[in-house]
C-alpha cells in the first residue's frame, strides 16, 4: 500500500480539526434550523446515522441530516432494478436519480448540500477529513479489491475528487481510480484546492456522493 508523508498527515489534520471546529461553530444554527424542518415536516429522527468503511477499513457511524423517509432502507429492495451504476456497466455502488425516497425537505438539504454538515462532527473526531475518499458502505467496500484498497491508508473525506469530477454522474471504477489518484499524490495545496472547487460544484446543485 502507499505509505503518506508523516508530516503531511500531521499538518492535514491539524488543519482538519481548527477548520471543522471553526465551521461546526458557524454552522451550528443552520445544522439547527434543518433538523427542526426535517422534525416537523416528515414523520422520524432528525438525524441519520449509517455504519461506513473507514481509514484502513475500520467501520464507524457517519452523521446527516436525515433527507429520506423513515423507512427508506425497507424499500430498498424494490429500487434496486434503477441504480444508475448499472447504466456504466458496473453495480458496485447503489445510485438513484430522482429517489423516490427523498423527502422535499430532504431534496433542498441535499441540493446545497446542508446534509452533510454534521459530518465535521466526525472530522473533529478523527473518523473523517474535511478531505478524502468518500467513505463506502460495507457492502460497497466489498466491490474494491486490488490496489483499489489503497483509498483506505486515508481518512475518508467530507469531499474529495468525487465531488469535483462529476459526483454521481462517474462509473463506480472511475470513482476510485480517482481516489487512487488523490491517495498517491497527496499535498494540502491539492486539498485546497478541491475543497474550493467543492462550492460551486454544491452552488450547481449537484448532489454528493
Amino acid at each position: 500500500m502507499t505509505r503518506i508523508p508523516l508530516r503531511r498527515v500531521d499538518l492535514k489534520r491539524v488543519f482538519d480539526v481548527v477548520t471543522a471546529t471553526v465551521g461546526l461553530a458557524v454552522a451550528a444554527p443552520v445544522i439547527a434550523a434543518s433538523a427542526a424542518v426535517v422534525k416537523l415536516t416528515s414523520p422520524g429522527p432528525a438525524f441519520f446515522t449509517q455504519v461506513r468503511v473507514g481509514v484502513d477499513g475500520h467501520p464507524f457511524r457517519i452523521y446527516k441530516l436525515r433527507t429520506m423517509v423513515g423507512d427508506a432502507e425497507q424499500r430498498l429492495p424494490e429500487l434496486q432494478h434503477l441504480n444508475i451504476h448499472q447504466t456504466h456497466g458496473n453495480t458496485g455502488m447503489f445510485k438513484l436519480s430522482g429517489d423516490p425516497r427523498v423527502t422535499p425537505v430532504g431534496r433542498a438539504l441535499r441540493r446545497l448540500s446542508l446534509d452533510e454538515l454534521p459530518q465535521l462532527v466526525n472530522v473533529i473526531r478523527g473518523e473523517m477529513s474535511l478531505v478524502g475518499p468518500r467513505p463506502l458502505l460495507p457492502e460497497e467496500d466489498r466491490n474494491v479489491h486490488g490496489e483499489a484498497r489503497d483509498r483506505l491508508r486515508v481518512r475518508p473525506g467530507i469531499t474529495g475528487p468525487w465531488q469535483v469530477m462529476g459526483r454521481n454522474s462517474l462509473s463506480f471504477d472511475r470513482m476510485l481510480d480517482l481516489d487512487l489518484d488523490y491517495v498517491r499524490r497527496p499535498s494540502m495545496r491539492r486539498d485546497l484546492e478541491l475543497l474550493a472547487r467543492t462550492i460551486p460544484a454544491v452552488v450547481r446543485g449537484e448532489p454528493a456522493c
